[in-house]
């Protein structure tokens, strides 16, 4: 109980902030505009959320250790790491998951341009990247440095279709239009990490 009390305070003082952040612009609103807006104190919001940057990227901390899940899952099920996480990315694909970035409603649009328009979130995203690497890295096992530079390679594919994704619809294509595209490239990238680069 006291856990879901928390996760709900949580996602409600994230809500709150990133409302204000598309209506004000991140650098126009304060910690204690935010934290009125939740009826909440400054202290409360700072045990929640310790800067400004982590109550929008709150959203990728709910998806920073995603792959490690996928992959651990799919040992149980005796399907190889990679097959596992191609087939997931094809199902988020399929359900125009925001976080494969092929997704054009307009909310998810609005977050997309308040994330990657503002120059101190950018800054933090490499933070929750190397959070959701480790946590890969630890789920596939074997040798540490392998399997951190399997890691490091899968979370940088994944990253980078999800914003060729954001960018093609930022540049106007609809996700229906650009779902067979996306799936090709997510075919195509996940081949390139089974056989190796050719560089």
């Amino acid at each position: 109980m006291r856990e879901r009390k928390k996760r709900r305070t949580r996602q409600a003082l994230s809500d709150a902030a990133v409302a204000l952040f598309l209506e004000k612009g991140y650098d126009a609103v304060s910690v204690a505009e935010i934290a009125a807006a939740a009826e909440v104190s400054k202290p409360t919001l700072f045990r929640y959320f310790p800067a400004k940057e982590d109550l929008v990227l709150h959203r990728f901390a709910d998806h920073e250790d995603e792959a490690a899940r996928v992959v651990t899952a799919a040992r149980a099920a005796g399907t190889a790491p990679l097959d596992a996480l191609h087939a997931h990315l094809l199902s988020g694909l399929d359900r125009r998951d925001p976080v494969t970035g092929l997704c054009d409603d307009p909310g998810v649009l609005a977050f997309h341009r308040l994330l990657y328009g503002t120059p101190a979130l950018v800054a933090r995203l490499p933070t929750y990247r190397r959070r959701s690497e480790a946590a890969l890295a630890a789920a596939l096992g074997g040798d540490p440095l392998e399997a951190r530079l399997a890691a490091g390679q899968i979370v940088t594919v994944l990253r980078i279709l999800a914003e060729e994704n954001v960018d093609r619809i930022a540049g106007g294509a609809t996700a229906d239009a650009l779902a067979e595209e996306a799936v090709a490239a997510a075919g195509r990238a996940f081949r390139t990490l089974r056989e190796g680069l050719s560089y």
